[in-house]
């Protein structure tokens, strides 16, 4: 192989391959479609032209037909009228015309195949027209599908999953020992709060001991009742009876009567 076959060869691959990777699917059907409605167009053009040339041909052989015979009628009229160099003559004309009737209608013949062979590829090139126009919906509908496939996949690639994970399950473990220690402290609070009240309900107590204790071993003190630290402390019952409502009583002993009235007979 020569040198200039080889540098052909590789000038040749590398302009297909630029062509092949600058072909984009939806443009390359476009412009196919439009290139057959282009030859549809063409063979329109063409069928059309032949057809007018049939209807000339039939036009010519219908002329030369009808000349055919009228010459040929002439010729029996001569020869009707005894005139037999005259029918001679018009034999010679009918049998021109004759002639040009059998080569236009040969031509005829012809020219109606061709026209029947252009009608017939016409209408497959219309029914492959439709049939392209049809597969290059579907096959846009496809190329745009895996181009977006395509931009899925890609971004899904650049995407760590197994980091994301991860940093959401550390979050969730933060979460869960925030909300432990939420829950520690609210609860130790609370404890706190409950001994601070049991040690004020029971300081009292422990204070009315300490001053019994005091009282007995005071030797001026007659009685823990009856000292003034103990009056001072605990209210006459006398005093305590009269702080009551009156309302009160009442209601209570109308609750007794009531419940009294309820119980039978014994």
């Amino acid at each position: 192989m020569g040198l200039f076959d080889r540098i052909g060869r590789v000038l040749r691959s590398n302009i297909s391959a630029t062509v092949s990777a600058a072909e984009d699917p939806e443009k390359i059907l476009e412009q196919t479609v439009i290139d057959m409605q282009e030859d549809l167009v063409k063979l329109r053009q063409a069928v059309a032209g032949a057809i007018a040339s049939q209807k000339r041909l039939e036009q010519q052989y219908n002329q030369a037909q009808t000349q055919s015979d009228e010459w040929y009628r002439r010729a029996q009229l001569a020869l009707q009228k005894g005139d037999e160099a005259l029918a001679r003559e018009a034999l010679a004309r009918k049998q021109t015309f004759a002639t040009t009737a059998t080569s236009l209608k040969q031509q005829l013949d012809q020219s109606s195949g061709q026209v029947d062979t252009m009608r017939k590829g016409m209408m497959g090139l219309e029914s492959k027209i439709a049939e392209a126009k049809t597969k290059k919906d579907m096959l846009k509908a496809r190329a745009r599908a895996a181009q977006a496939t395509e931009k899925i996949s890609s971004a899904m690639g650049q995407i760590n999953l197994d980091s994301a994970t991860s940093t959401f399950d550390r979050m969730e473990e933060k979460v869960l020992e925030m909300e432990a220690k939420s829950a520690a402290v609210s609860e130790l609070a609370g404890d706190s709060l409950a001994d601070k009240f049991a040690a004020l309900e029971g300081g009292s107590d422990v204070d009315f001991e300490l001053e019994q204790l005091r009282a007995s071993m005071d030797p001026n003190s007659k009685s823990i009742t009856g000292t003034p630290q103990a009056q001072g402390a605990l209210p006459a019952a006398d005093e305590a009876v009269a702080n009551i409502p009156k309302a009160a009583v009442d209601a209570e002993l109308e609750k007794i009567r009531a419940q009294m009235q309820q119980q039978p007979p014994a």
